[in-house]
């Protein structure tokens, strides 16, 4: 009877600290749940800035904790040219990114300095979600979890963004889907290159046929301020059916600087350049038409430039970048004109044709059938025609007028 008594006992001592271990988290949480009465979070969408990779805006998170005084900025988007074989790494899409906090004050400057807008969304949270995102913004932030692989359509600063917030709201995230729009990812990035006609060109060159594809709704969340416009028409649907915003205000914290002060490139236009490039070739045939004589060195240069940039295009078929594999242009720039510059030369200098010319000119009309499909970059259906001008030229000249003339 001694020993049931003591076991009774043990059993409830033990009961009695299970409950008051539990008591005391249920405490402790109810008390982290009160302390987020005091925290704002919000989304905040940066405009663009004059370098490239700033074309297109960027995306951090406010966390403000009113009560702790903390005013922080959440930032996804750090790197730094200083890294190991970083343009190779770029090209190749192995380009690593970094979380980072800094104060928002800071972080402000920054864009201010810059001439850059900032405009804040104070998101509509319930404690429960902002203690969850709370605790996924110190477990993202563990030097083990800092660092992931950039990809600019699928995981970038943006969607980063997007989903620490999304994924700890206790419900789901409804966007107002408008269905008269059919983006591809490549009409909304030269919405933002509009002004800066080589990056656009250089966007257009190196993207495939895979960035003339429709996207999905979510899919175009990649652009910052896509996201800012999706986030302001947003309902969350909570777990019992109950509606509400998801942003609760919207501010301007830095506007927008005065278009007039914003620098202009001087450079000629792409389209220009193709124009120029068009003229010389025709200049180049009637002079030979005239002298009788094939301008040989002519055409070293252009297939060596024509191979190099092939070349590059060749190179990004294995590139992680996204939509970038499979690209018709490489039918006009292409690489093979690099490693056939000479035995085509060396029959050009005998009046004679290298068979690797009319290949590519059957490339070259495959690359304006093809063009249905892929938009290419401004200019290169006038460097093509251009290319089969001088190629159906010389196939002419070598066969009619150069053996009638020996």
């Amino acid at each position: 009877m001694k020993r049931f008594n003591y076991i009774l006992r043990c059993a409830w001592s033990v009961i009695f600290m299970l409950l008051t271990t539990v008591y005391a988290n249920a405490q402790t949480d109810n008390a982290l749940l009160q302390s987020m009465d005091s925290v704002e979070i919000g989304l905040l969408t940066c405009g663009p800035g004059e370098e490239v990779y700033s074309l297109y805006g960027h995306t951090a998170i406010r966390y403000h904790d009113k009560g702790r005084d903390q005013d922080l900025a959440i930032n996804y988007g750090i790197f730094s040219f200083k890294q190991k074989f970083f343009i190779l790494r770029f090209v190749f899409g192995l380009t690593d990114y970094e979380m980072g906090i800094i104060p928002f004050n800071a972080f402000v400057d920054e864009y201010q300095a810059a001439g850059r807008w900032i405009t804040e969304q104070k998101l509509n949270l319930t404690r429960e979600e902002k203690w969850a995102i709370t605790q996924a913004i110190d477990e993202n932030y563990r030097p083990e979890n800092r660092v992931y692989r950039y990809n600019y359509f699928y995981d970038n600063c943006t969607t980063r963004a997007r989903d620490m917030i999304t994924d700890h709201i206790q419900g789901s995230v409804v966007y107002a889907v408008d269905t008269q729009t059919s983006a591809t990812y490549r009409s909304m990035i030269r919405q933002w290159t509009a002004s800066h006609p080589w990056a656009s060109f250089g966007n257009d060159l190196l993207l495939g046929v895979k960035a003339d594809a429709k996207t999905s709704y979510t899919a175009r969340q990649f652009l910052p301020d896509s996201l800012m416009q999706d986030f302001a028409h947003a309902i969350v649907i909570d777990t019992h059916g109950h509606r509400r915003a998801l942003v609760d205000s919207t501010f301007h914290i830095l506007y927008e600087p005065d278009p007039d002060g914003i620098m202009h490139s001087s450079l000629p236009m792409p389209i220009t350049c193709a124009l120029i490039f068009l003229l010389i070739v025709l200049i180049v045939c009637a002079i030979e038409w005239g002298t009788k004589r094939v301008w040989w060195g002519f055409d070293v240069l252009v297939m060596t430039l024509d191979g190099l940039a092939g070349l590059i295009l060749f190179l990004m078929i294995f590139s992680k970048h996204p939509a970038v594999s499979l690209n018709f242009q490489i039918l006009a720039l292409c690489p093979l004109s690099l490693f056939f510059v000479y035995p085509t030369v060396k029959r050009l200098r005998n009046k004679q044709i290298h068979t690797y010319l009319p290949f590519w000119g059957a490339l070259l009309l495959l690359f304006f059938v093809l063009g249905y499909w892929q938009s290419y970059a401004e200019g290169m259906f006038i460097v093509a025609l251009s290319l089969l001008i001088r190629i159906t030229w010389l196939y002419y000249s070598c066969k009619k007028i150069y053996k009638t003339t020996k």
